[in-house]
């Protein structure tokens, strides 16, 4: 992840912070540090302990509409999505999870907050 996604979802979380008052579940929604640059050991270290190349940055394990969770990878506008993660995205939705990109903090907070008021369709067909 590069900076300016981390700044981007350090953004949304602060967010998630200041609205747990109307929406207690945030308390759930956490990031999962996947990505990044690490070098061949740790990178090794990871892949044993389970590690997957294209999991999503964020995951809200929280019910609603007919999904059993929502996760969210967050990407800076003109970000691309890895074929990993354009799986990832895909089988997740397969499974029964919203899974979602975004493009900024602005918009991954749009998604929650319709998906917490159980408004938001599968991409899957």
């Amino acid at each position: 992840m590069n900076h300016n996604e981390s700044d981007e979802q350090i953004s949304l979380f602060q967010w998630a912070n200041l609205m747990l008052y109307q929406h207690p579940e945030l308390s759930l929604l956490h990031s999962i540090p996947n990505g990044g640059k690490r070098n061949a050991r740790e990178a090794a270290r990871l892949k044993r302990e389970g590690a997957l190349a294209g999991v999503s940055d964020i995951f809200l394990p929280v019910a609603r509409g007919g999904y059993h969770g929502l996760y969210i990878e967050l990407k800076v506008k003109g970000g691309k999505l890895s074929t990993a993660q354009e799986w990832w995205l895909w089988e997740t939705e397969c499974q029964g999870y919203c899974s979602k990109v975004c493009f900024g903090w602005i918009e991954a907070k749009e998604v929650i907050e319709k998906y917490l008021g159980g408004g938001l369709k599968t991409n899957v067909s």
